[in-house]
């Protein structure tokens, strides 16, 4: 069922062309206020009973107003024969605690694998970790005697030395000291625990709150958030009314939480994350559009997967890493609408969604949903831009 429109202003300050085209390439025009109270601390339940603002055409946010509606509402708002595509990344405990050899305690966040049982990380404090400094770790998780009774030492402790900083992200190489025949993804569920972003500070939420319910590829630092919203039942809806799904792998990273810190967005570096577009999802893709159907990526992480897939100009199986940086400009390969969960300013993820409907457009329907008292970030509401609102830019 709809919820009751609110009325607001919703002057349009933008065009398809944009007359304010240096705001588009700064930074400061990707800034926005958002009281705090509209942060969300924890989620909906269930999942799919959080908002979802819905812009359903080319004048959505310049001469009407969004739809409001409850995200299980979603099998109406799609089309027999569209395909979803979702991120079935999984957030793995990569939040460490640990202590040096003087019991100095340090925070350890884990980026990425670089070798086996060798990781890029933030360590906070990090300044005195210079090469060959040492972490060590204490087992944190309850519940564990079965995989103590199996460790070679009693009371386990896990150790990490610093092999060398990375310029890139300021983080440290750390090479893990585990036991044989293990891996340290494997003993994270011991020593580590599922990082929370840093704006959710007074959260209740259990650890599978913040994985998908289709999350499957262990390798994520922080979830993709817009496939929070589904349920199994909603699934179910979904299949009656030949909605069909697709899946890719991104392991979210620095790449995508980090700000854009430089005031020309066009010269941000993206930080490399890992992707898998498998050959499966490439032959659905190209059957949904032979046939009429739609592209719908759920979150900017499938957009980014299925994008930089799709660089070479043709959409191909891919595997391995893309640091593809989208802003407005941006000339589409794959990807018809979106669902999203609503963004941080100046960040990587708002200029994404702004090559799809415009910049001013974008910060129009975020004031919208600010005034209408939707919930923002990873445990928030979320948004779905149909294809009928997408205006096609300019290829000049």
């Amino acid at each position: 069922m709809n919820q009751k429109l609110v009325q607001v202003n919703l002057k349009d300050t933008s065009s398809p062309q944009e007359k304010d085209l240096e705001l588009d390439c700064s930074v400061a025009g990707y800034d926005y206020k958002l009281p705090p109270e509209l942060i969300a601390q924890n989620p909906v339940v269930p999942r799919d009973s959080s908002r979802l603002l819905v812009i359903n055409s080319s004048t959505t946010a310049t001469e009407t107003a969004s739809l409001h509606h409850i995200f299980h509402d979603l099998p109406a708002l799609l089309r027999s024969g569209d395909l979803l595509v979702m991120n079935d990344t999984k957030v793995i405990p990569a939040r460490l605690y640990g202590h040096k050899s003087t019991g100095a305690k340090i925070q350890v966040l884990l980026l990425e694998e670089r070798q086996y049982n060798c990781w890029l990380a933030l360590v906070k404090p990090g300044k005195s970790f210079k090469q060959g400094a040492k972490i060590i770790f204490e087992a944190r998780q309850l519940g564990i005697r079965d995989w103590e009774d199996s460790y070679p030492v009693p009371n386990p402790q896990l150790t990490a030395t610093v092999l060398e900083t990375d310029a890139a992200t300021g983080g440290r190489l750390l090479q893990f000291d585990v036991p044989e025949g293990k891996s340290l993804v494997e003993l994270l569920e011991v020593f580590g625990e599922v990082p929370l972003p840093p704006y959710i500070t007074a959260s209740s939420s259990a650890d599978d709150q913040y994985q998908t319910v289709y999350a499957k590829q262990p390798g994520a630092i922080a979830a993709p958030t817009a496939g929070l919203h589904f349920t199994p039942e909603l699934f179910q809806k979904l299949r009656d009314r030949k909605i069909n799904q697709a899946f890719v792998t991104l392991h979210v990273g620095v790449g995508t939480f980090r700000p854009v810190e430089v005031e020309d967005v066009t010269t941000h570096q993206m930080h490399e994350e890992w992707i898998e577009v498998p050959i499966a999802t490439v032959e659905q893709i190209r059957a949904t559009k032979a046939a009429g159907g739609r592209i719908i990526a759920v979150g900017t992480t499938a957009v980014r997967a299925l994008e930089g897939a799709a660089q070479s100009g043709n959409l191909q199986p891919f595997c391995g890493k893309t640091d593809l940086f989208i802003y407005p400009g941006y000339q589409w390969q794959v990807v018809d609408g979106l669902i999203t969960n609503f963004h941080l300013p100046r960040s990587s993820l708002l200029m994404l969604v702004s090559a799809l409907i415009g910049r001013q457009r974008l910060l129009n329907i975020y004031n919208e949903a600010i005034a209408s008292g939707y919930r923002f970030y990873s445990f928030g509401d979320a948004m779905l831009i149909l294809p009928s609102a997408i205006r096609v830019l300019s290829q000049t």
